[in-house]
């Protein structure tokens, strides 16, 4: 079936000397892979190449048969050219993390439209946007209420925290936050990707690194922190 459709990219992975493996979140049907043959040869390489950035938003046609099997991509452009994120060291940083995090989250082959339209719109706006210091943050929390493990936020006078559960807990309970911790859960959920940038230290940014990773491992069987983790916290030192 020949199918038109946005999609970003969340992988790739080189296969044999010159071909890859694209796995990508499409608007039309959710997680798709693609091989690409030669993409590392031919005079248009570096151009094929490019277009397999982590994060990348693309407008595809391709063939999907549907079969569990490998995709391939009839025609490829960019949806979207960044202006910033691929020469900006902190917003690749943040991009080339992410693409990890949502690698590792993201297990639906099933379209998924509000998810791909609130990652897009959020890719555009660090794009466009100088002051980004917590948008991985924010990116990541309110990507669990696609993922279906938001916090739930009625109880929020409570100084707890539960981890597991999800919930504000007057108690400190073994699976809780303590409350410094908590404090800081509550105002990260109270952001926007345009809130004062300013509102938390290096320190508590990575104390709320910390929390997410933990609450995405609780709440996705299989979940891998990703590698680029190290990196993420260097630039954000």
């Amino acid at each position: 079936m020949l199918v038109k459709t946005k999609a970003i990219v969340l992988s790739s992975i080189k296969y044999q000397e010159k071909s890859l493996i694209i796995k990508c979140f499409t608007q039309s049907d959710g997680l798709k892979s693609y091989f690409v043959q030669s993409a590392y040869s031919g005079k248009k390489s570096n151009q094929k190449i490019a277009y397999f950035q982590p994060l990348t938003i693309l407008e595809i046609e391709a063939i999907h048969k549907n079969k569990g099997t490998l995709e391939h991509f009839k025609e490829i452009k960019l949806a979207t050219a960044y202006q910033t994120i691929n020469t900006d060291i902190v917003k690749s940083t943040i991009v080339i993390f992410l693409s990890e995090m949502l690698h590792h989250s993201i297990h639906e082959e099933e379209k998924n439209e509000d998810l791909f339209t609130f990652l897009e719109t959020a890719l555009i706006w660090l794009d466009t946007h100088e002051e980004t210091s917590n948008f991985h943050l924010i990116l990541l929390l309110e990507t669990t209420k696609f993922l279906g493990f938001y916090p739930d936020n009625s109880e929020t006078d409570f100084n707890f925290f539960e981890m597991v559960d999800g919930i504000f807990s007057p108690f400190q309970g073994t699976n809780c936050l303590n409350e410094h911790e908590t404090f800081l859960f509550k105002k990260l959920i109270n952001l926007k990707f345009d809130s004062d940038q300013k509102v938390f230290a290096g320190i508590e940014r990575q104390i709320l690194l910390k929390i997410l990773l933990d609450y995405y491992s609780i709440h996705l069987d299989g979940f891998k922190k990703p590698k680029s983790l190290d990196v993420l916290k260097e630039v954000f030192s």
